[in-house]
């Protein structure tokens, strides 16, 4: 099927309002070391939010089964990532998930493959978790899965793509409402097309844009050449490279308020933030978005005030 372009798109009006939902409804993502920010963001964010608790290298399951916990003790919602490569066996599967419903009240889980090279268990694709049947078994009732509107540097397009949909069709014939999740990106069009192609092909899968919350333009730089960012990296590249340029801030006010002029639900369904080691700084500036303390500028995107 012919995937829809993104001039084709309906493009309504933005308004203040929008931009203030998307960031009261936006989900955040955290790691272990963020832990102790927990209860200050307590004043932050509203009861309920669903925090992603990321899965480093090195990282041990016990520790993220701890940061889950943690996160529920403070009223919100545990994401736990599961790299399904770190997986050594359907054991440690169902360990896992035992225990994260058991101690934290995890409904939802993001499944990854990981970039790892080879799986260290059964494991290689979130497809074969899948088709276990595990998730519904122990009591998850949604799931997340990474989507790739700009692909993947080691995987080829067309196995990216077919992977996505075999996902979506798999949970949805699992029971699980399922949840595609992108990669960071810095231009909207690769989203857009990539959400209205999926829809063209009757995936009803949630949406969710992934972005970066406010950072320096040096750590953007690291972490989007570390996962693998495409085309749109080179919005980040528009300001002068010099080092004084590098230690700047960049964060998501353009790209956000051009999302929020795109009709919703009928393309996507709402946004993330990943924080990169600034949980307390995203969960600051997503309260005072979302409280309408922000100032539409005149250069596509908005000034916090």
């Amino acid at each position: 099927m012919t995937q829809p372009k993104l001039e084709d798109m309906p493009q309504p009006a933005v308004d203040r309002a929008s931009i203030a939902r998307l960031a009261r409804e936006c989900s955040i993502e955290m790691n272990v070391q963020d832990a102790p920010q927990l209860r200050p963001a307590r004043v932050l964010l509203s009861p309920g939010k669903k925090v992603y608790v990321s899965h480093l290298p090195k990282q041990t399951w016990q520790q993220t089964l701890d940061a889950c916990r943690e996160v529920r003790e403070v009223g919100f919602e545990p994401v736990p990532h599961v790299p399904v490569r770190l997986l050594e066996s359907e054991r440690s599967l169902e360990e896992f998930l035992h225990e994260a419903v058991r101690r934290a009240e995890v409904a939802e889980v993001l499944l990854i493959s990981g970039d790892y090279p080879q799986a260290r268990g059964p494991y290689s694709t979130v497809a074969e978790v899948l088709r276990t049947g595990k998730l519904v078994e122990l009591g998850l009732r949604r799931i997340s899965m990474a989507g790739h509107p700009e692909g993947h540097p080691r995987v080829a397009l067309p196995e990216i793509r077919r992977a996505e949909r075999d996902k979506a069709q798999l949970a949805q014939a699992a029971g699980l409402q399922a949840t595609l999740l992108t990669q960071f990106f810095f231009e909207a069009p690769p989203f857009l097309e990539w959400a209205a192609g999926l829809r063209a092909d009757g995936v009803n899968s949630r949406l969710v844009a992934g972005l970066s919350g406010p950072a320096s333009i040096a750590t953007l730089l690291r972490y989007a050449v570390r996962c693998g960012v495409g085309p749109s990296i080179r919005a980040l590249g528009a300001r002068p490279t010099s080092m004084v340029k590098l230690i700047g801030d960049h964060g998501p006010e353009t790209l956000m308020r051009t999302l929020a002029g795109v009709s919703r639900p009928d393309v996507y369904d709402g946004l993330h933030l990943f924080t990169f080691g600034g949980f307390l700084r995203t969960s600051e500036w997503l309260k005072r978005v979302g409280d309408g303390e922000f100032t539409l500028d005149r250069h596509g995107g908005f000034r916090v005030d």
